[in-house]
């Protein structure tokens, strides 16, 4: 510093004002940084490759949509500008915002948005239906694209813009292109944040940083829908597996938020005054899950057998325990939607263990082992298949709990076809967000398109001929009676079982600032640290 002193000396008076200024003390902003524990440890980063619920909210880090669902369920533009419907209501016209950039600084383009589209549909339930009517998906220069369909049908918006399973998030092309059958390697997206792909390590942390060039919409945020503007200049996602230790944390400060806390937990933190409890509005639904193609559940008649066997009340106590948090619901579009109904599910789901076992003798059950899957690693699902276990076994099932992490059952699921003596499954049990099962379209399970259907793989011309008839639907009225069609094909057919549903609780510190309405998927948009 000395000699650096010495030098300034011999410098002319206005260079000598511009060093000093440079030498001068400056007040850095310090960098706000918001860690959280998520419900599970992020180890799947292709968000069309699994519908697992946190690598979509993942996706919903560093990807962006075209359209979003609002606070009031409304569909609203989100990379689009403008979008047009021809009078005959076959040729949409989609116009992209002006300065969208991809991570790499590189402008967004139709034909990016042509290619996702592309890779998503061929894995997505509604964006396999859809596709069914698509007659052209093409570039019309480099912000517009159009969609073309055979026939006029409701579904386009609503399936562009679903919030979760799997979002269709646009991609670069060159990422887009990827077979979806194999999972990405290039995380470049144009969403709020950008993945720092050298500091993920999965089973440690997974970190985010603000993107600074990323351009919300002027509208308030609503929903999933509106300005995404990021308060925070970086996100860790920490992975605690302990939920005494998450807890410990929280209450230390180590930690802002728990995604998921244990219900066992909140007697904890709700006396806690540094901390705030914030309980879901969106329900989950619990499900049991078959896989088609083999013994015993190739056979619809002890699948039927499996859903007079099991009870939801059992489900729930063993998972959630607070009856705050849950209720028993038959509804297979969920409790207090507009499709809600209980048709051909009275003689269901009560925990009939002996009507179950006269309806495996008559479908010639010969104790083949049902091999159910189970994830140590999420505690509001670790009890199902214990559950499952002890309902089945009372109708006369052979059954045996094989149990792993998350991420090792979930790419056990989708590569393993085979019985389990190849490292294949019989059955499992999951979760899904309301918002995933709304409609015929939407909930993932009731697609039979055979191998193109999700793990569980069933295949049944008619649902889909149903699904159909609900896509072409013009009104209200004819939509609801569409959906009980399918619900009734449903329970004859059994693609899978509702448990049951459930709502999530989260817990934060007061000095994180969440938005008063939290949407249905966990973003992080719109939350900041003081």
């Amino acid at each position: 510093m000395q000699i650096l002193t010495a030098c300034l000396r011999f410098l002319p008076a206005a260079t000598l004002a511009l060093a000093t200024a440079v030498l001068a003390p400056v007040t850095a902003r310090a960098e706000t940084v918001l860690r959280a524990v998520m419900h599970s440890d992020l180890k799947i980063l292709d968000p069309v490759w699994t519908a697992a619920n946190i690598t979509r909210n993942h996706g919903y880090m560093i990807y962006d949509t075209l359209f979003a669902f609002d606070a009031d369920d409304k569909i609203q533009p989100q990379m689009v500008e403008r979008y047009a419907l021809s009078d005959d209501k076959k040729t949409y016209t989609f116009t992209l915002r002006e300065g969208l950039l991809w991570h790499d600084n590189q402008p967004v383009t139709s034909e990016d948005c042509v290619a996702s589209i592309k890779r998503w549909a061929v894995k997505d339930a509604a964006g396999q239906l859809m596709m069914r009517y698509v007659e052209e998906l093409a570039p019309v220069d480099a912000r517009t694209f159009k969609l073309v369909v055979k026939q006029p049908i409701s579904i386009v918006l609503s399936s562009l813009a679903k919030r979760s399973g799997l979002p269709a998030f646009m991609m670069p092309k060159r990422v887009a292109e990827t077979d979806p059958f194999k999972q990405i390697e290039d995380y470049t997206g144009s969403g709020p944040f950008i993945l720092k792909k050298d500091e993920w390590k999965p089973g440690e942390k997974t970190v985010y940083v603000k993107n600074p060039k990323y351009k919300p919409r002027s509208e308030p945020m609503s929903g999933l829908a509106g300005g995404k503007v990021v308060g925070v200049d970086r996100v860790e996602w920490v992975w605690i597996p302990d939920t005494e230790t998450q807890v410990n944390a929280l209450q230390r400060g180590e930690i802002d938020m728990i995604e998921s806390v244990n219900y066992d937990s909140l007697p904890i933190l709700e006396k806690d005054k540094n901390v705030r409890i914030i309980a879901g509005r969106t329900p989950f639904q619990y499900v049991f899950r078959m896989n088609w193609l083999i013994p015993p559940f190739n056979n619809v008649k002890i699948r039927q057998a499996a859903m007079v066997a099991l009870s939801q009340e059992e489900f729930l106590q063993a998972n959630i325990g607070d009856k705050r948090f849950f209720r028993t619901c038959k509804a297979l579009f969920t409790c207090g939607t507009p499709l809600a109904s209980e048709v051909a599910m009275e003689d269901v789901l009560n925990g009939n263990a002996q009507k179950a076992r006269e309806m495996l003798k008559e479908a010639g059950y010969d104790g083949t082992v049902v091999v159910l899957l189970q994830p140590t690693d999420l505690n509001v699902l670790k009890q199902l298949p214990i559950v499952a276990k002890a309902q089945l076994e009372r109708a006369g099932f052979k059954v045996e709990i094989q149990s792993s992490d998350w991420t090792t059952m979930v790419n056990r699921l989708v590569t393993k076809k085979g019985p389990p003596s190849e490292g294949g499954w019989v059955a499992f049990a999951t979760a899904w967000t309301q918002v995933d099962i709304l409609d015929p379209l939407m909930t993932p399970y009731l697609a039979a398109t055979c191998d193109k259907a999700r793990a569980g793989w069933p295949c049944d011309e008619t649902m889909e001929k149903l699904r159909d008839a609900y896509a072409l639907a013009a009104t209200p009225e004819e939509r609801k009676k569409a959906a009980e069609e399918v619900q009734r094909h449903f329970a004859a057919i059994v693609t899978h079982v509702p448990l049951g549903e459930w709502f999530g609780v989260s817990a934060v510190r007061n000095n994180i600032g969440t938005r008063p309405v939290p949407p249905p998927v966990t973003v992080f948009w719109g939350m900041t640290k003081k």
